[in-house]
């Protein structure tokens, strides 16, 4: 019987939806709160990824971390900021003469807290996360700055902000079915974070930057859908309708290496994706990836993820769930 190690074989395949589904990515809500007049909230963050919503009045945010600090930034309604590898926040909105609430997170968030907000007169925010496996980490982590910010007021950030308003009318509303749709919608304000960096911050090569390229998707998607497949310089570059030269040219500039590299990368997250999962053997999974033997495999695993197949299994399911988890919090 052949094992499932979640390869595909599909031509047509997007390779954005590809990457999100290898790497585990999924958006999740963890907490907002409604105040009204002076406010600020903020702390150490715990989680790698973190996602900010702004529904109602007006703050800033600052976030500190390697590199520095960032910020403030102003935020207004519809805004979403997405924080990578933060190590602390800062948010402060409101007005008037009163003293400054100070929002302590709370260890249980309860969304029908917001149910009583009033959206006239209150700064209502909402929090998230990024739960991502520990191969889909390390390539966010290169693909991303410290602080995206998704302005409203963009043209194109228009399906954002409808997310937004989503976001927080199934948290606030108690609707049945809500808890898939709060899932479903933090996936998809994700998803926009994402296009709306790509099409308007124009990121630093990286993957990102090349699932971003029209003119490399359809090699692009070739290689994704046959992983495994001894794929050559001159079938990808005629796949994309370029000469060899001008392909891997254009291809390094986006991706920040060649394309056969790039497959090797791919193939290394296939293989970690794969490994957390005990059935999943190693000779098999090789064979699958395009490798002619155990130790071809193993060697090029080593290089890339920097330790051997077996040694990473060990502790996979350990570094899944320190990824995937974090202390909670009410953003």
């Amino acid at each position: 019987m052949r094992q499932n190690t979640g390869m595909s074989h599909n031509p047509a395949v997007d390779a954005l939806s590809d990457m999100f589904d290898r790497i585990e990515v999924e958006g999740v809500m963890t907490g907002g709160f409604a105040v009204r007049g002076p406010w600020t909230s903020g702390g150490e963050l715990t989680r790698p990824f973190k996602l900010i919503a702004l529904v109602a009045g007006t703050a800033d945010v600052w976030a500190d971390g390697p590199g520095g600090p960032i910020g403030p930034i102003d935020l207004m309604p519809g805004d979403v900021v997405l924080l990578s590898y933060r190590t602390h926040l800062r948010i402060r909105g409101g007005s008037g003469t009163t003293e400054s609430a100070s929002l302590i997170p709370e260890t249980n968030f309860d969304a029908t807290s917001l149910a009583t907000a009033d959206l006239d007169r209150d700064d209502v925010l909402i929090g998230g996360a990024i739960r991502v496996g520990p191969a889909g980490s390390e390539l966010l982590r290169n693909a991303l700055p410290g602080m995206v910010h998704v302005a409203a007021t963009r043209s194109t950030s228009s399906r954002s902000s409808e997310l937004v308003r989503q976001l927080f009318e199934e948290a606030s509303g108690s609707r049945v079915g809500s808890a898939f749709a709060i899932r479903q919608n933090a996936q998809l304000l994700l998803l926009e974070v994402l296009r709306a960096h790509l099409e308007h911050d124009q990121p630093a090569m990286g993957w990102l930057r090349l699932l971003g390229d029209e003119s490399l998707a359809p090699a692009l998607r070739r290689m994704h859908a046959e992983p495994g497949r001894s794929w050559g310089l001159e079938e990808l570059a005629t796949a994309a309708g370029m000469s060899r030269t001008i392909f891997a040219e254009r291809f390094r500039r986006a991706a920040g290496e060649p394309p056969l590299t790039y497959l090797t990368r791919w193939r290394m997250v296939l293989a970690q994706r794969a490994l957390e999962d005990p059935d999943v053997r190693i000779g098999a999974l090789a064979a699958q990836l395009g490798y002619a033997s155990d130790s071809a495999f193993s060697n090029a695993f080593k290089r890339i993820v920097g330790e051997a197949p077996l040694h990473y299994r060990r502790h996979a399911g350990d570094m899944h769930r320190a990824t995937s988890s974090s202390a909670p919090s009410s953003l």
